[in-house]
């Protein structure tokens, strides 16, 4: 069980979820922890710890793993169909290291390659490898065209890591990568202005209800109705265990009555953005879900206004100009949010620009941006972990409703 902890996702050629990396914060360059300290532990029972599939929801989770450890220490508890090993170096010979490798692909488990580019073709280590990892922004096309065939041949998949732009993808994709590691598929495929369609009226209409001080519930109904579909997929999320585990809601009335409003328009504006988002990778939606939890969790801790949940709505649509392909002020300018969304959303809120800037330092792992946040809002930063972590946990369990909803080729 883990406390400290973040993950990046791997994508495949349609953008869905292969894996996600896991990196450690108390291990040494993300690796996977050695036996923690009594300390730790009390740590790790104190502040939400993690198991795998908690983490990565059901996929893979590749876990990088030092030397030392992989010769001596390896876990061997965890799962081999859903962990695959991953090596930060190359290893040498006499150094044990390959010899620890065979015996845990004999276990079965896949070994991964972070960063090959020097690995000769007659390395003893390369029949063991399942995957290697390339580093695609220190590394010139020309040289990743000319080294990679020796992978290839040896049928061995190939992640692209820090592809950070579509071009970067469209190239990775060209030169004959499998896989893609980086947010490259959070950003804007082309920064373009135009109006929302039409079509997405009703979804436009919820969202700014879900913005709104005042409650109007007939008028949430109204909206509602004209979409069969909108209605349905509410009931799932009111209705998922996580949220409501005692009582079958049967309709937006009743949930009223059970949950309140703030929770309900926390819920039409999920709703909105879900379906608003429906051309785009579910991974963005999911992103979008952790941060909308981990906001409104930020703000009870600091006790911001919650009815509008604007630390919610703020985390929620924090990715509309990925999900929509415009820039964000000409986004809000078509969307009926309150003042607050709105100047948070385009990086004019002091507190809300805090809460970003943590996010995206737990999203790419860049643990001393989190010291420095956690001083910032005056909180301790074990318990922002233990925040995140809720989030994490909250989104896989709403994203698993989604799945269950959308085609399948959006519900990877």
């Amino acid at each position: 069980m883990f406390a400290f902890i973040a993950r990046q996702p791997i994508l495949d050629c349609q953008k869905d979820v292969f894996a996600y990396e896991l990196l450690f914060r108390d291990g040494k360059g993300g690796c996977f922890p050695d036996t923690p300290s009594p300390n730790a532990v009390t740590i790790a029972q104190r502040f939400n710890p993690l198991g795998l599939d908690d983490i990565s929801a059901q996929k893979k989770s590749f876990i990088n793993f030092s030397s030392e450890t992989l010769i001596s220490r390896f876990p061997t508890s965890l799962d081999p169909s859903t962990v695959v090993v991953e090596l930060s170096e190359s290893p040498g010979r006499g150094s044990g290291l390959i010899e620890a490798c065979a015996h845990i692909k004999q276990l079965g488990y896949q070994i991964a390659l972070d960063d090959p580019m020097m690995l000769s073709s007659q390395s003893d280590i390369l029949p063991l490898l399942d995957i290697v990892k390339v580093d695609v922004g220190k590394i010139r096309a020309e040289h990743i065209t000319q080294r990679l065939p020796r992978f290839t041949d040896a049928n061995v998949k190939l992640i692209a890591e820090n592809v950070e732009t579509h071009d970067a993808f469209t190239q990775c994709l060209e030169l004959g990568f499998d896989l893609f590691q980086g947010y490259f598929f959070a950003q804007p495929e082309a920064r373009i202005s135009r109006q929302l369609p039409a079509s997405k009226m009703n979804l436009i209409d919820l969202m700014g209800e879900s913005s709104a001080e005042d409650f109007n519930i007939n008028r949430i109904n109204q909206i509602i109705e004209r979409d069969p579909a909108l209605s349905y997929l509410l009931l799932r999320f009111i209705n998922n265990p996580i949220i409501n585990k005692r009582h079958e809601i049967s309709s937006l009335r009743h949930a009223l009555n059970y949950m309140g409003e703030v929770e309900i328009k926390k819920f039409i504006a999920l709703l909105s953005l879900t379906h608003l988002g429906d051309e785009k990778p579910l991974e963005i939606i999911h992103m979008s879900l952790v941060r909308a939890k981990f906001f409104d969790l930020l703000a009870q801790q600091r006790r911001q206004k919650t009815n509008p949940p604007v630390g919610f709505l703020i985390g929620l649509f924090s990715l509309l100009d990925a999900l929509l392909d415009q820039d964000m002020p000409g986004i809000l300018k078509q969307l009926p949010l309150v003042d607050e969304v709105n100047d948070a959303l385009l990086g004019k809120s002091t507190e809300f620009n805090h809460y970003l800037m943590l996010v995206r330092a737990f999203e790419s792992a860049l643990w001393l941006n989190v010291i420095k946040q956690s001083k910032a809002l005056d909180i301790d930063q074990k318990q922002l972990h233990s925040l995140y972590n809720q989030a994490i946990v909250w989104g896989n369990s709403v994203r698993s409703t989604l799945s269950s909803y959308f085609p399948a080729s959006r519900a990877k």
